[in-house]
């Protein structure tokens, strides 16, 4: 989605002007093209060589850089650009922005652009939290102006609060969000995740090796794509999602009753979780000693099945669009094919276990009534975007 985008980036004065320097690392990385624009101040913090080294083009400084050959690099440098990025973004350039002030080259091509414009606020929390501050942030939503962040945490001053820049690499995915196509707007999604534990005594469970990446990665994606989600976790080291509602359900049961309790109200139900088909029949309270059991007297363990998720959701009478997942360790289109017209689902992604579980990337083949349509092995990320977008046009 970002790749080949013409951006300006801008760096005002303030700390957090180092971590532009690995934003551009990771903007190049993705093929992006930028051009660095500085304030004075921020050449305090961080030198326009080290931007140039990173970059590769010149670093504008000045309202009258004549590196541009009509002169006027606050027009020139904003007519080719896909967008501007200002990173670290201070109280007072918001405030400049906020009441169109033009006074240096950055805040001039700002206000002479036409095209978009995002700002990663970057100050100590008492000035995140004047109101000043806080009026000019609203006024800048109002005027179209995308805020990414800031964050909360331990801030060069000493104090902890509200005010740092995001990370690079979470710029770097507010960007990319915000050139995603919002072809998903206005539908509420579901998603499972994650795998699930069926609890055989406190301390032992029947689980699997399904990391939850892929169902993560689906529904960040999705909110990129305009949707809102919620997303029902199963076992999984991965934190929580901001701007989805993130709920834990651990065990077949837990993640049954929270999919039936918050289906009705959704367009589309992806179901990627790798929940058990068994669970045991009593799970014991307290744990199970090596010692009660021996060669001679083996532990037996009672195994019930678990409930269907998915084919009760597809069988509602006013069901969302169903979406499966069939992780196979053989023959793996004719199965997943099998269990797509078992549990009458407008679609399945196919994919081979050992190769998908708990990993990075992921080769997958989607299944619908038009046949089959085979995507190259790539990261789950881009992954979760290929499926999205063919949800989207079966929609």
């Amino acid at each position: 989605m970002i790749a080949n985008k013409k951006l300006v980036l801008g760096i005002t004065g303030g700390i957090a002007a180092y971590k532009a320097a690995e934003l551009v690392r990771l903007l190049i990385k993705s093929n992006v093209d930028v051009q660095v624009v500085m304030t004075e101040a921020a050449c305090q913090f961080i030198t326009p060589i080290t931007m140039q080294a990173l970059s590769g083009k010149p670093v504008f400084i000045g309202m009258w850089d004549t590196k541009v050959g009509n002169g006027m690099p606050h027009i020139e440098l904003s007519r080719e650009a896909d967008a501007i990025l200002i990173a670290p973004a201070s109280a007072d350039f918001l405030a400049k922005l906020t009441h169109g002030r033009a006074d240096d080259l950055l805040s001039t091509l700002c206000l002479a652009r036409d095209c978009p414009l995002l700002v990663a606020p970057a100050m100590n929390k008492q000035m995140w939290e004047n109101p000043a501050t806080q009026r000019n942030i609203t006024q800048l939503t109002a005027d179209g102006v995308t805020i990414l962040g800031p964050d909360s945490g331990e801030q060069a001053c000493g104090e902890v609060g509200l005010g740092r820049m995001l990370e690079a690499e979470d710029l770097l995915d507010g960007l990319i969000s915000h050139f995603t196509p919002k072809s998903l707007t206005g539908k509420r999604i579901l998603i499972t995740a994650g795998a699930t534990l069926e609890m055989i005594d406190p301390v032992r469970a029947i689980t699997n090796l399904s990391s939850g990446k892929m169902g993560y990665a689906l529904a960040k994606i999705a909110v990129d794509m305009g949707a809102t989600v919620t997303l029902i976790s199963g076992a999984t080291a991965i934190s929580p999602l901001s701007n989805v509602t993130n709920i834990s359900a651990t065990s077949a049961d837990a993640m049954y009753q929270s999919v039936m309790k918050n289906v009705a109200a959704q367009h589309i139900f992806i179901s990627v979780a790798a929940v058990a088909d068994y669970t045991p029949v009593d799970s014991l309270t307290q744990k199970i000693k090596k010692t009660d059991y021996s060669a001679d007297k083996p532990f037996s363990l009672n195994l019930k099945k678990t409930k269907d998720i998915l084919a009760d959701v597809a069988s509602l009478p006013n069901a969302p669009f169903c979406v499966g997942f069939a992780a196979e360790s053989e023959n793996v289109i004719e199965y997943a094919s099998q269990k797509r017209i078992a549990k009458k689902l407008p679609l399945i992604v196919a994919n081979e276990a050992i190769s998908a579980l708990g990993n990075n990337d992921n080769q997958v083949t989607l299944i619908d009534d038009n046949g089959t349509h085979n995507f190259p092995r790539a990261h789950k990320t881009e992954v979760a975007r290929l499926i999205l977008r063919h949800i989207a046009t079966l929609l």
